[in-house]
Order: C-alpha cells, then sequence, then structure tokens
C-alpha cells in the first residue's frame, strides 16, 4: 500500500479506501475526485506545502473548493509569510508526487494546519498517498493523527 495507509493503520485510525479512474482532461485532483467519487467538493481536502523565507516547510489541508490564503497559513505557523513550496522540495520532503501528496505518512513530517471546518464533517476524503486513491476518514481524527492546528486557513 501507500505510506500513508500504513501510517493510519499504525495509529490506529479507522478510514476507508477509495479509487477511481484518473481523467486526463481533468483540470484538478481533487476536484476530480469529488466528481468521481460522488460527494460535495466541501468534504474533499486538498494538502498543500508552504515553506517560510528561511525554508521552513509545512502542511495546509483545506477543502478542495477553496483557495489558501497565505496570510492565513503564515500566521496560524507563526510565520512573518508563506510562499507554496518549491515543487522539488515538497516531492523530496513527503516521498509523494504532486496530486497525490497526503498530510499521513510523509518521509519527513512536517507542522499541519487543518482548515477549522474539517471537524464539522462526519468524514472527509483525504489523498491516500497515490493519485485517485482517496482516503475517507473522520477529521478530528486526522487532527489527532497529525497533531495539527485547527485554523481558518482559506482566502
Amino acid at each position: 500500500m501507500t505510506p500513508a495507509v500504513d501510517a493510519a493503520n499504525k495509529l490506529k485510525v479507522p478510514f476507508t479506501l477509495h479509487q477511481y479512474e484518473h481523467d486526463p482532461s481533468a483540470e484538478s485532483y481533487g476536484g476530480e475526485a469529488a466528481e468521481k467519487l460522488q460527494v460535495d467538493s466541501s468534504r474533499v481536502y486538498k494538502t498543500l506545502v508552504v515553506s517560510s523565507p528561511d525554508h521552513a516547510m509545512a502542511v495546509a489541508v483545506l477543502p478542495v473548493n477553496e483557495k489558501l490564503s497565505m496570510k492565513a497559513i503564515a500566521s496560524a505557523l507563526g510565520w512573518k509569510k508563506a510562499a507554496m513550496a518549491d515543487k522539488q522540495a515538497v516531492m523530496r520532503s513527503t516521498g509523494y508526487v504532486l496530486g497525490g501528496v497526503s498530510p499521513l505518512g510523509q518521509k519527513k513530517r512536517l507542522p499541519s494546519v487543518l482548515h477549522n471546518d474539517i471537524t464539522d464533517h462526519t468524514s472527509v476524503y483525504i489523498s491516500a498517498g497515490k493519485r485517485c486513491l482517496e482516503m475517507e476518514i473522520a477529521g478530528a481524527n486526522l487532527q489527532q493523527a497529525l497533531q495539527a492546528k485547527l485554523s481558518d486557513i482559506c482566502a
């Protein structure tokens, strides 16, 4: 399986896996996941990696239908500024390919901030560590597994 699945199993976090066929014409993996799994896009969360001016990295998890506020994520992390992390640095640090980055099971555990509405849902969908494989998980369980902060990080 994937490191994300292995991490969830190791932490005894209940989850369900969902797989779908990728459509090369899809605009985004998150939007495609919502469509193919027939769930509201507000329940499908994307994992974005950000960096600080001094090259620290962190994870932001937010609904696929929202945009990340760099000001809000920087504030949540206690940084002065944040920017999207370099793609190569993301793959090196997490061990995942873009479009399949999971907040769980990363090579190097990064601080994580979850959008504060994640615990409002009975379950949410996150990447299970590879493209077209989603993990359905309770938001509260994900927060606990990651020891993540909750914050309003959407623009």
